[in-house]
């Protein structure tokens, strides 16, 4: 009883127990309707649209200054404080919730249904970031030189060659996880850890296939990038990457950690 009060107030929390809130939430997912991960996966689709915007923001009326680009950044942290607070559903957070049911019961009706919500969640993420890209190219509604800064935004994020968005979309993974994993423990300081972490996966350079999806829908409205280099030079390498990140790297450690304490009810937490 004990440890299940723990679990629910998710305060000071072993790494058992973190595990056990986020598999619980995992589950969850897993077990929600069809339409409510299409809705929730729309809304977060539109919401990291914010990140975009707030870096752009920045860069449009920073003075032009070296450390210009470290704050610049901060506006990277927008949409996703929107998104997992919101708690709306967000492609790279499900690279770790659903995964940890998965290793815990390997069971073929538990993948089947992680690769249903995957593909729902993916593709209302994606519908979601269209739109907001149509928002902002089409609506008029941007300044010129806002418009002009998130083209630069886009240029920069989709400019990268495959194997090189690949690797740098791994550790956007890992990070994104880590907040999914950190959150738990956090009683107050919810809005500090997401601003940090991904903060650090724009400052590091990293690529998102989310947000960057808004920057990829971006330049293919404005006629600035083809079909084909938007999905075999961006999409899949980034996709690939931030799944590598979150779930072969991050959520199989995750697991790799409390494997035999969960699988041994007397083990004691770390």
């Amino acid at each position: 009883m004990q440890e299940e009060k723990a679990i629910q107030d998710a305060g000071r929390l072993s790494s058992k127990m973190i595990y056990e809130v986020v598999r619980r939430d995992g589950d969850e997912e897993l077990n929600r309707p069809t339409a409510s991960l299409l809705w929730s996966g729309t809304t977060a689709g539109l919401l990291i649209s914010f990140s975009v915007l707030g870096e752009a923001i920045f860069r449009t009326y920073l003075p032009d200054a070296p450390s210009s680009y470290l704050v610049e950044n901060l506006g990277y942290s927008l949409g996703f404080l929107l998104v997992i607070m919101g708690r709306m559903q967000l492609f790279t957070e499900n690279t770790i919730t659903t995964i940890l049911p998965l290793v815990a019961r390997r069971e073929v009706s538990c993948l089947m249904r992680v690769l249903r919500l995957w593909a729902l969640v993916l593709a209302a993420n994606v519908v979601g970031a269209a739109a907001a890209a149509a928002f902002i190219v089409w609506s008029g509604t941007m300044s010129e030189p806002l418009l002009t800064s998130i083209f630069e935004l886009s240029e920069h994020a989709t400019g990268f060659a495959p194997g090189v968005a690949f690797l740098k979309a791994i550790p956007a993974g890992v990070l994104v996880a880590a907040i999914v994993w950190m959150l738990p423990a956090q009683q107050g300081n919810e809005v500090l850890l997401i601003v940090a972490i991904t903060w650090l996966i724009a400052a590091g350079d990293f690529t998102h296939i989310i947000a960057g999806s808004v920057e990829m829908w971006v330049l293919i409205f404005a006629g600035d990038l083809g079909a084909r280099a938007a999905v075999f030079d961006f999409f899949l390498p980034v996709l690939a990457g931030n799944v590598a990140g979150g779930t072969a790297v991050f959520a199989f450690l995750a697991w790799g950690q409390v494997k035999a304490e969960v699988e041994d009810p007397d083990g004691e937490g770390t």
